[in-house]
């Protein structure tokens, strides 16, 4: 069968036609969308299950990974795994067990943030190719048990741009790891389609008449935009091509809001604003690396032993060495991760609340301060300015003014987007669409179109 694949920076999620109607299917739980986080009780162990999980080319799979599969056995050993035990984890689950203990185990969130980044070395485009093959075979496996059929030809969504530097090496970098991805799991047939196209033909069927539409998907890792004629005479067009007026997008997401608003407000209470005991002001470069979690030169050198020397050295020299014993914890118990998802679920609260508390008792007990919405819009300013550039670049691309913005992504929801919008794009008509589903219903119609 075919399908749409939104193998999302924050969520995934897959798309049947059926009877002419778009049908998501469950692939967490009874839940549609699975969030984009992996947890595997050893880093090994990952590609070990890729390899059950590959039919076709697996001896192949198996010559090329021996190193690692070999030292998967060792980690089953040194943990006493049984063969039934269950060793990696997917979604809502692997956040849970992340949470319960992250000390142990390799957890990862938003892999696709990774896909693009320069100057990775073979090795690890290799890992990242098991980490969302492994993730991609889970979740089509659970969609087919569904849909009680086989799920061979697909369409994955992808942003303009993965990476902002070096855009086009970046580009073909995540698109080959997406395409070896989706063969090893399975998938025959696989095509890409720009994710702010696919949320633009999602909305279009709502149109009554002819409209030039700025669609604006603000997604977990990327932001993306495209100016789009759209309506009643454009809809069954066979070729959209002279459509399409323009597109713009850059790798700053709900993510980069998600690290500004921990930055800004959750890091003070580490010690990112605390005096030094020589009067000088604190050095910040470590407390931002610490919750720069779509970052992999970041999150390397917080893990490194010379950052751990260095906090080290840094309790003594503060004038409140107590709250820098806290980010020294942090770090200990690998809980970046799981700050950063509070600043998440904050920016997500202040959406229909003018403010909201976050409890840190995981780091110290008691630990906890309320965040309001004017401080979230004061933390997000940069990567904001950046997503509102986007827009202009497409219109001025274009040569158009549009007729109507359409805003989807789940960052969209935001009071504070939509009027930042509104102040600089002036007095055009903003329509929301589905937060989370625009994308892969606009690709599920997509592979309609073009596996018929």
């Amino acid at each position: 069968m075919i399908c749409g694949f939104d193998y999302g920076t924050s969520n995934c999620a897959i798309g049947v036609a059926d009877n002419g109607d778009i049908r998501l299917l469950p692939v967490d739980g009874e839940k549609s969308f699975m969030p984009s986080a992996l947890y595997s009780l050893a880093r090994e162990l990952i590609t070990e299950q890729v390899s059950h999980g590959i039919v076709t080319g697996r001896d192949d799979f198996i010559a090329l990974r021996k190193p690692q599969l070999q030292m998967a056995l060792r980690a089953r050993n040194e943990l006493d795994l049984h063969a039934d035990d269950e060793v990696m984890f997917v979604g809502h689950e692997a956040f849970r067990q992340y949470f319960t203990d992250p000390e142990e185990g390799y957890f990862v969130k938003s892999p696709k943030s990774f896909l693009g980044a320069s100057g990775l070395r073979p090795e690890f485009v290799g890992f990242f190719e098991d980490i969302v093959t492994a993730m991609m075979q889970t979740i089509k496996r659970r969609a087919e048990a569904n849909l009680g059929d086989s799920l061979t030809r697909t369409v994955i969504g992808r942003p303009v741009n993965f990476q902002g530097m070096n855009a086009e090496q970046s580009n073909q970098q995540a698109l080959a790891i997406l395409t070896t991805a989706a063969k090893r799991s399975g998938f025959t047939d696989v095509e890409f389609q720009y994710e702010p196209i696919a949320a633009g033909l999602s909305f279009e069927r709502r149109l009554d008449e002819n409209k030039t539409v700025l669609v604006v998907d603000i997604g977990g890792g990327t932001s993306d935009c495209a100016m789009v004629r759209m309506g009643p005479d454009h809809l069954n067009k066979e070729d959209r091509t002279p459509d399409f007026l323009a597109h713009t997008g850059e790798r700053v997401g709900g993510n980069d809001l998600d690290i500004r608003l921990a930055a800004e407000q959750l890091m003070p209470l580490f010690g990112m604003r605390s005096p030094l005991k020589s009067g000088k002001p604190m050095p910040t470069k470590t407390f931002l690396d610490a919750v720069a979690t779509n970052d992999v030169s970041a999150l390397t050198r917080f893990s490194s032993l010379e950052t751990g020397l260095y906090l080290e050295q840094l309790q003594r020299d503060c004038a409140e060495p107590d709250v820098i014993g806290r980010l020294i914890k942090l770090r200990k118990n690998k809980q970046s991760p799981q700050l950063v998802r509070f600043a998440e679920n904050a920016k997500i609260d202040l959406s229909d609340n003018d403010s909201t508390h976050v409890d840190l008792g995981f780091v110290e007990k008691a630990l906890s301060t309320d965040i309001s919405r004017a401080e979230l819009a004061e933390a997000i300013e940069r990567p904001l300015e950046r997503i509102i550039a986007l827009m202009q670049e497409a219109i001025t691309q274009a040569g158009a003014t549009p007729d109507l913005i359409f805003v989807t992504g789940g960052s969209a929801k935001s009071p504070v987007i939509r009027e930042a919008v509104s102040q600089v794009i002036g007095d055009i008509p903003l329509l929301d669409g589905d937060h989370f589903g625009s994308v892969v219903s606009g690709l599920t119609e997509w592979a309609q179109r073009i596996y018929r």
